[in-house]
């Protein structure tokens, strides 16, 4: 007996799936981005999304909006905002995907570390968001 799964994939698994294939894909333009808001913005308490809906695109998710968040689904994302508030950007990256009313976490400490990925990529934030945007567009399918 195969312990593979022969279901069709659900558009719920699809969109996590491209989301995936997307960060791995764009990891030093990603850490790129994260760092250089992380210099527009300081520590102030939030995070990037990236929000699918009503095509792939750049969110900015304060702190206080994730915390309602929470509280409206009795606390479900209490590890996340642990993850978030212990971010080190320095060394790792942390975004939030956002499809169909779920959210998935997206974390990783790429090689270089986001600063050199900002140096080496040598674009302003707004360059990046613009190149991000249009490579979701073309690599994760609108659902």
């Amino acid at each position: 007996m195969m312990f593979g799964s022969n279901q069709p994939e659900t558009e719920d698994s699809k969109w996590r799936r491209q989301l995936d294939r997307f960060v791995k894909a764009n990891q030093q333009e990603l850490a790129a981005l994260f760092w250089g808001l992380h210099l527009e913005n300081g520590d102030s308490q939030g995070t990037i999304g990236i929000d699918l809906q009503p095509k792939p695109h750049f969110v900015y998710c304060p702190q206080a909006e994730i915390e309602k968040l929470n509280d409206n689904v009795e606390n479900w994302l209490q590890e996340l905002i642990g993850i978030i508030d212990h971010n080190k950007p320095e060394i790792e990256v942390v975004m939030i995907g956002i499809g169909k009313g779920e959210i998935k976490l997206i974390q990783f400490a790429p090689e270089p570390t986001p600063k050199i990925c900002f140096d080496q990529v040598g674009k302003d934030v707004d360059s990046l968001l613009e190149l991000l945007e249009e490579k979701m567009s073309e690599q994760i399918s609108a659902f």
